[in-house]
């Protein structure tokens, strides 16, 4: 009888440590799709606010290079736009708009 509950816990001990182990595995495993699931996220959020600052950054541009002078507050705005579309990875034409922008006076 000895024999069979010592038995009975080895193969409890045993059984629990397998579960733990799975639910360990498990749980990291879960842990590293989440955090894939929410980088990618974050990728397509940077490239959609990116996006959307380059529209609006050329429409500023072509609005005010045809007036020929820009308010200040708008040239406010250009320049806050610019900076977070610089430091989400833009560049490329809107770096030469925003030499232009410079350009103009402000009124």
């Amino acid at each position: 009888m000895n024999y069979f509950i010592t038995g009975a816990v080895s193969f409890t001990v045993g059984l629990l440590s397998f579960m733990v182990q799975q639910l360990y595995k498990d749980n990291k495993r879960l842990r590293e799709n989440r955090k894939h699931a929410n980088t990618t996220k974050e990728s397509a959020i940077k490239e959609a606010i990116c996006c959307l600052l380059r529209v609006q950054l050329i429409q500023y541009h072509d609005k005010y290079i045809e007036l020929g002078e820009i308010p200040s507050y708008a040239y406010q705005n250009w320049t806050m736009m610019y900076e977070a579309y610089h430091d989400l990875g833009g560049n490329g034409m809107i770096t030469k708009m925003d030499e232009e922008i410079k350009k103009l006076p402000i009124k």
